[in-house]
């Protein structure tokens, strides 16, 4: 009761006037004590984020829009730092960086929802200390056959998802969500800068795979303002954080940072902060920074919860090497990087495997997988050095060729539709088979129809002891002699409904 009264008094007598405004952008003075990051609130209602605190002038960027401000306009203060709800009434909805519903449904805040299950967080927290946090050793199992296998994503990891415009970024981050259907993982995606018709595709894609009831989407519209495409990965990672802390697993998707980038520079350049580097302030990997610092996974004294994060980032005509790329690169544990070339040749997912790293690697897999996916990555790494060579040679040795030709349905092997995430123990299978030569008598076109015959084919087989494939492997993690001979037997009986090469 003391703290409403105390709030109401600093809103009565807290106040100052506004004395310019343009571009989203209100300079405040008369307001004191205000602090950085602090709501304020105009006389027509509109909600301001105070930035710049000056000697004579607060700068405050506007979270909306508003025809009704003008010079000499009222302004109160709050003493409330920025603050979103989270909880469970978010599930399943889309949400505006301000926490209020956007996708046409009632407001979970006046449906007749428990207040125990709707709580307000800020924005902006300090990361789990490293006292607190485990070492990450848990997969996060994406359903993306090149990413599981070779570029392996942990709970609590933070990869990037790196590359042109239109090679498919977004597509491997829906995959990843919708390959935890059926777990208890919570999914975040959000939306910075893009267009409302994708947002509602993307939510179109997640509720006919099921994937949409334990997801939530944030989305800050390209007609949105810069101060609120700025603050919703953060709000993002509010929502991820509350689950984390809860004891649960959450997977947050930033797309993208480099819109983000953009309308935090947008709003720097009009408070008339210093520019730096591509007109970008100094600060702006702390923008980043502390954002993806805040992915964990924790230590059973802190609830054991993970926070994995995979931030987007868009390259302009392949260069990694630009401000932004190399900020987030320095930031997280590895990248996933996606190839215009390989993208026009017709491989989809289009990852180039030479160029992507996961820095916590092999300790982020189950060990059957480990067992068949280090010989594939030698033998992709040795095709795409023949490969380059091979344009060179006027004619090929037969090992060369025996490998270029392997090489190249390891490849077609790897391609996948999109919303089609494969369980890992089919992943397991297919990377058995590919890897012990039973494609290569297969020509380029039939391997997509042999390996979807093949899978079949797995789903149904067992074990000896009448034990199905899929169920041992999914509980004993481990691919011993007896479910290696299954897959050999399994892959041979298959292959001879395909007529050779």
């Amino acid at each position: 009761m003391a703290t409403t009264k105390s709030r109401r008094r600093r809103l009565r007598f807290g106040g100052g006037e506004v004395e310019t405004l343009g571009d989203g952008i209100a300079r405040v003075k008369g307001i004191k004590n205000v602090q950085a990051g602090e709501i304020v609130i105009f006389q027509d209602g509109t909600r301001g984020l105070a930035l710049n605190l000056e000697e004579n002038n607060v700068g405050v960027v506007l979270l909306g829009t508003s025809y009704r401000l003008s010079q000499g306009s009222k302004v109160f203060c709050t003493a409330e730092i920025a603050r979103v709800p989270v909880g469970e009434d978010l599930l399943g909805r889309v949400v505006n960086p301000l926490g209020k519903p956007i996708d046409g449904q009632a407001d979970y805040r006046s449906a007749g929802m428990s207040e125990k299950r709707l709580l307000l967080r800020r924005i902006e927290s300090s990361a789990p200390g490293i006292v607190v946090r485990r070492s990450v050793e848990q997969p996060m199992q994406t359903g993306v056959i090149a990413i599981d296998s070779m570029i392996p994503v942990g709970r609590g990891q933070r990869e990037l998802i790196i590359g042109d415009r239109q090679t498919g970024k977004t597509s491997i981050a829906l995959d990843a969500i919708i390959n935890q259907v059926g777990s208890k993982v919570i999914c975040v995606y959000v939306a910075v800068g893009q267009r409302a018709y994708t947002v509602g595709q993307i939510k179109e894609a997640l509720e006919t795979t099921g994937a949409l009831a334990q997801t939530v989407i944030v989305a800050a519209c390209a007609n949105e303002s810069a101060a609120l495409q700025y603050i919703s990965p953060y709000v993002g990672a509010t929502v991820a954080e509350h689950f984390m802390y809860e004891g649960c697993d959450t997977l947050v998707i930033y797309d993208d940072l480099s819109k983000q980038a953009q309308a935090y520079r947008e709003i720097s350049l009009i408070l008339r902060r210093p520019p730096g580097r591509e007109a970008y302030p100094g600060d702006v990997f702390y923008l980043h920074s502390r954002l993806l610092e805040r992915a964990a996974k924790l230590g059973a004294a802190a609830g054991g919860g993970s926070m994995t994060a995979l931030p987007i980032v868009e390259t302009q005509a392949g260069d990694v090497s630009a401000y932004i790329p190399t900020n987030v690169i320095s930031i997280t544990d590895g990248q996933i990087f996606l190839s215009k070339d390989l993208f026009n040749a017709g491989v989809r997912p289009a990852i180039d495997v030479g160029l992507s790293v996961s820095r916590v690697g092999s300790a982020a897999q189950i060990k059957a997988l480990k067992q068949v996916a280090g010989k594939l990555k030698l033998e992709l790494a040795q095709f795409a050095e023949l490969q380059a060579f091979s344009k060179f040679a006027s004619e090929l040795d037969n090992v060369t060729k025996f490998r270029l030709d392997r090489g190249m349905r390891l490849r077609e092997m790897l391609k996948q539709p999109r919303t089609a995430p494969i369980p890992v123990e089919e992943q397991i299978a297919i990377i058995y088979a590919g890897t012990n030569g039973y494609l290569d008598d297969l020509s380029l076109d039939q391997v997509g129809p042999y390996l979807k015959d093949y899978r079949e084919r797995v789903r149904q087989a067992s074990t000896s002891d009448k034990r199905p494939y899929i169920d041992t492997v999914r509980t004993t993690k481990v691919l011993d002699d007896g479910l290696q001979r299954l897959l050999a037997e399994t892959a041979q009986e298959v292959l001879k409904n395909y007529v050779r090469k």
